[in-house]
């Protein structure tokens, strides 16, 4: 019998009271969005005031301009990782249910669509205030990583996006049928625990990188360098714990038991890689040009 961790006594929500027969709670989950949200901001508006940072002393946002694009980004957010979800993981069904593409209550994100969403945003934001786009790009990817870590974070508090089975001494068993539906292994069933590998790699590791490329690099002055080291930096984390994350259901088969969405001869790549690879060309390409300027 190899070691495993039990999963820890943790519940969805922080706090939940009952009014009137309805339960409101606070959940882990919203509670990573708007810390989140929160830290992005306080480090982009570090960034803004300290105008040694930028080329010719001029931060490319004001205050103001950064929290009036909160809003824009969480329209991007939930829009894009919606839209992302349905056509990334599951356009067959939806394409079959069109009525439940906007039930966001009924769950299905996806974080590529996502950064679309906000990508999107950013773009449409950067134009209408006529902000250069790269050095915006910067300060919204500053701001990111945070949210990532802690979203990753209260994803393992939900028991959910958990990792493939594993036998090494951190294997977590996670509570559920779904989690403990392993195929040839006896007993309990110990997974990976891929959002906290995540939490650590796209958000901890990530974020310190960036903070230390602003503040001690001067990365700043070379437009579109931080933006590129994020997209790069979060493509090849995320690329990397794809090896051990379960995959999405509807792509696991009989004869494709990991749940590759392109594959040949028992060798492919995951629907999550697949979207990291342009994500990786991008943010390689975007420091090569940035160090040019």
């Amino acid at each position: 019998m190899f070691a495993a961790l039990p999963f820890p006594d943790l519940s969805p929500d922080l706090i939940s009271v009952t009014v009137f027969g309805v339960t409101l709670a606070l959940r882990w989950y919203a509670l990573a969005y708007i810390a989140g949200i929160l830290i992005g901001w306080r480090l982009a508006l570090a960034a803004v005031r300290s105008p040694a940072l930028w080329p010719g002393a001029q931060p490319v946002m004001t205050p103001a301009q950064i929290e009036a694009f909160i809003t824009w980004s969480i329209v991007g957010i939930i829009l894009g990782g919606r839209l992302g979800f349905v056509l990334f993981y599951q356009p067959g069904y939806y394409l079959r249910n069109p009525d439940q593409i906007l039930m966001i209550w009924q769950g299905g994100m996806a974080f590529h669509g996502g950064l679309l969403g906000v990508v999107v945003a950013a773009w449409i934001f950067a134009r209408h205030h006529r902000l250069p786009r790269r050095g915006a790009a910067d300060l919204i990817a500053l701001a990111v990583p945070c949210g990532l870590m802690l979203g990753r974070l209260a994803n393992f508090i939900n028991a959910e996006l958990w990792g493939r089975a594993t036998d090494l001494p951190w294997g977590v068993i996670f509570p559920g049928d779904a989690a403990q539906f392993c195929p040839g292994v006896a007993g309990a069933c110990a997974r990976h625990p891929s959002q906290l590998y995540e939490a650590l790699l796209e958000g901890l590791v990530l974020g310190l990188l960036l903070i230390w490329l602003v503040w001690r690099r001067r990365a700043l002055l070379w437009p579109g360098y931080v933006a590129g080291v994020f997209f790069a930096g979060y493509g090849a984390a995320r690329f990397a714990v794809e090896f051990v994350r379960q995959p999405d259901a509807q792509f696991v088969t009989p004869g494709n038991p990991l749940g590759l969405a392109l594959h040949a001869g028992g060798y492919g790549l995951t629907m999550g890689q697949l979207l990291c690879l342009p994500m990786i060309a991008l943010g390689l390409w975007l420091m090569q040009s940035a160090r040019k300027t």
